[in-house]
C-alpha cells in the first residue's frame, strides 16, 4: 500500500468506437496497432490490485469493441476490484446484459445526451438514442446497478428538464451529469458559458434536492466553494483535483496520466517501459498535484481565500481552456463574488 489514496483508475481499453460523439475527448474512431495486448492488460489489472485500487473503469472509445473486455473484466472481478463499464449502449442488450450479469458488475453508465432527435444529432448516428434507452431499460431490469450520463453543452442545455424526466422517471436510473469540456472533437464555441454553468450547479443541486444526492449527481470537479449550492459530487467536499491522488488514467497504448482528460504533455510513462507501481510510487510523478505549492495558483485563483485547499480547481477545465493548471475559470465562487460585486 502507499502513501497515497487509491481509488479508481479509468482505462481506456480501445478508441475503436461505433460512434461519432461531437464531444468526444480521445476523439475516438478506430483502432491502433498499439493498444495493450491481452496479457498487458491482464497485468495492469494485477499491478493496479497490488497498488490497492478498489476499482478500476472500463471505457473506450467503446468498450465492447474490444473482443478482450471479458477478460479484463472478469480480471478485475476476481481480484476483488470494483468494475464499472462506460458504454454508449449501441447495441443488442439481450447478449451483453447477461453477460453484465454474470459478471457482477458494479455500475454500468451509458451515455445519453438529450431526446431522440437531439441525442442522434450528438452522437451522430440516426437509431442511436433508441438503442441507447433500450440498453438503460434492459440494464435496470436485470438489476444491474446503472446510470446515465449526461455531458451538458449548448446543444443539449436547454433539454436538460426533458432529460430529467427520461432518466429519472421514465427509464427509472440514476443520472450522473458532467460539462464538457474543449478537449479531443468538442467544439469549444459550444461550451457552456459562465451563466450556464451557474444555472447548471443550481439545476443539479434543485433536483438533488428532490430525488437525492444518490441519484443525481454532478461530475467530481463541479463547483467550487458556493454560499448558496451544496457540493454536488459523491465527494464530502472539494480539497483540489484527484488526479494522481486518488484517480487514476491509463490509455488504450499504456500511456498513465492522473486524468484520461489531460493533454499528453501530462503523461508520466508508459506501462510497457516501467510499471504501473513504480510510477504510482514515485513521488515525484503527478507532481502538479502531489507537490502543489500555492505560489502556482493562476491569475484567476492567486488572491481566493480558498485558493491552498482547492488548488484552483479543476485541472483539466484549467488547463483545456486557460492553458495552465491551477487556473479553472468555472468556479461557482467567484461567480458569486462577481454578482456581488455588481450589485454594489
Amino acid at each position: 500500500m502507499t502513501k497515497y489514496n487509491p481509488g479508481i483508475c479509468i482505462w481506456e481499453i480501445t478508441l475503436k468506437c461505433n460512434l461519432k460523439c461531437l464531444h468526444c475527448g480521445s476523439s475516438a474512431g478506430v483502432s491502433y496497432s498499439d493498444e495493450l495486448t491481452k496479457e498487458e492488460g491482464l497485468q495492469l489489472c494485477r499491478d493496479l490490485a497490488e497498488i490497492g485500487f478498489k476499482g478500476v473503469a472500463l471505457m473506450g472509445g467503446e468498450v465492447f469493441l474490444r473482443k478482450e473486455w471479458y477478460d479484463f473484466s472478469k480480471e478485475i472481478k476476481d481480484l476483488d476490484m470494483s468494475l464499472s463499464i462506460v458504454t454508449n449502449g449501441f447495441w443488442n442488450a439481450d447478449y451483453f446484459v447477461p453477460t453484465l450479469t454474470k459478471l457482477e458488475t458494479d455500475c454500468v453508465t451509458v451515455g445519453l445526451d438529450g431526446l431522440e432527435k437531439t441525442h442522434d444529432k450528438i452522437r451522430g448516428v440516426k437509431g442511436a438514442f433508441q438503442k441507447t434507452v433500450n440498453f438503460l431499460r434492459e440494464c435496470k431490469d436485470a438489476d444491474i446497478p446503472t446510470n446515465a450520463i449526461t455531458t451538458v453543452h449548448k446543444i443539449n442545455f436547454e433539454e436538460l428538464p426533458k432529460i430529467a424526466d427520461l432518466v429519472l422517471e421514465e427509464i427509472g436510473v440514476d443520472w450522473q451529469i458532467q460539462e464538457a469540456i474543449p478537449i479531443g472533437r468538442f467544439d469549444k464555441d459550444l461550451g457552456l458559458s459562465e451563466d450556464e454553468y451557474y444555472s447548471l450547479g443550481l439545476f443539479i443541486s434543485s433536483y438533488q434536492k428532490k430525488y437525492s444526492k444518490e441519484r443525481v449527481v454532478g461530475g467530481h470537479n463541479f463547483g467550487f466553494h458556493s454560499s448558496i449550492i451544496d457540493n454536488l459530487s459523491f465527494y464530502p467536499s472539494w480539497n483540489g483535483c484527484y488526479a494522481g491522488l486518488s484517480v487514476l488514467g491509463v490509455k488504450y497504448n499504456g500511456n498513465v496520466l492522473g486524468c484520461l482528460t489531460l493533454p499528453d504533455k501530462y503523461i508520466e510513462g508508459n506501462i510497457r517501459d516501467k510499471s504501473i507501481i513504480e510510477m504510482w510510487n514515485n513521488p515525484e510523478c503527478f507532481s502538479y498535484n502531489r507537490n502543489f505549492k500555492s505560489n502556482e495558483l493562476g491569475e484567476l485563483c492567486n488572491s481566493c481565500k480558498y485558493g491552498i485547499s482547492c488548488k484552483g480547481g479543476c485541472t483539466s477545465r484549467s488547463v483545456s481552456i486557460t492553458g495552465k493548471p491551477h487556473n479553472d475559470p468555472h468556479c461557482f465562487y467567484r461567480i458569486e463574488q462577481k454578482i456581488q460585486k455588481n450589485e454594489k
